[in-house]
């Protein structure tokens, strides 16, 4: 059977790109799918914002990435503002993970490369057209690739030790030498509720909830030799 502009079943999409080509190519993959109908085609973001002031059954909107005066980035924030019910599914030729991040910031659901079937092409406007995301296989691995760089990075990050004062720090050295409070009062010749009192300080400031903790801490950051 044919698709029909008239048949409720079928997801309403449009195709904005710059290139005629490209524009021609999508509407072709597309034509076998008969749940699917391209009911708009746009050259510009300008024009993609008419087309969907005109349609308001649009339901995905299939951007390109890398277009003149309005990119597909700008577009997708528009359509987030001005028609939140339609899902932008961007295709580029772009695998970053900063322009993916850029896309999912702007508001976009999906995106492919354009190097996609028509098999995955469709799924993925079925997919968002139902309100989840869907983003292609090597977008995927991208941002995989990415979070494990930054987890990478943050846990090499150097922790900042604790800033002790120097009678806390000559306290921390004599408890890593297992002096009770009793001998760190008589070493220093303070009172042994100003030993107390600087131990608290010392566990507060290193996060340590036991003197084991603490010792590690301080032998992490180099409080103790």
């Amino acid at each position: 059977m044919d698709k029909t502009f008239t048949d409720v079943s079928c997801i309403s999409v449009m195709v904005v790109d710059d290139h005629p080509l490209v524009l021609a190519g999508i509407k072709a993959l597309l034509q076998p799918e008969t749940d699917i109908r391209v009911l708009a085609e746009a050259d510009s973001g300008a024009k993609a914002l008419q087309m969907l002031a005109e349609h308001p059954d649009i339901q995905v909107a299939l951007l390109d990435l890398n277009m003149p005066h309005m990119t597909g980035i700008e577009l997708a924030r528009l359509i987030r503002q001005r028609h939140p019910q339609v899902k932008a599914l961007v295709l580029s030729t772009f695998q970053d993970h900063a322009s993916v991040a850029e896309v999912l910031e702007a508001g976009g659901t999906g995106y492919l490369l354009k190097s996609t079937t028509r098999q995955e092409l469709g799924t993925a406007i079925r997919a968002v057209a139902a309100g989840q995301r869907y983003f292609s296989q090597e977008v995927t691995a991208t941002m995989v690739q990415s979070l494990e760089i930054q987890a990478g990075h943050s846990s090499q990050r150097v922790e900042k030790p604790a800033s002790l004062t120097s009678r806390e720090s000559e306290i921390l050295q004599l408890i890593a030498q297992e002096y009770s409070n009793e001998r760190i009062a008589q070493q220093l010749f303070i009172s042994e509720r100003t030993v107390e009192s600087h131990r608290k300080n010392i566990l507060t400031k290193t996060k340590s909830k036991t003197i084991i903790g603490l010792i590690r801490y301080a032998l992490r950051n180099k409080l103790i030799t």
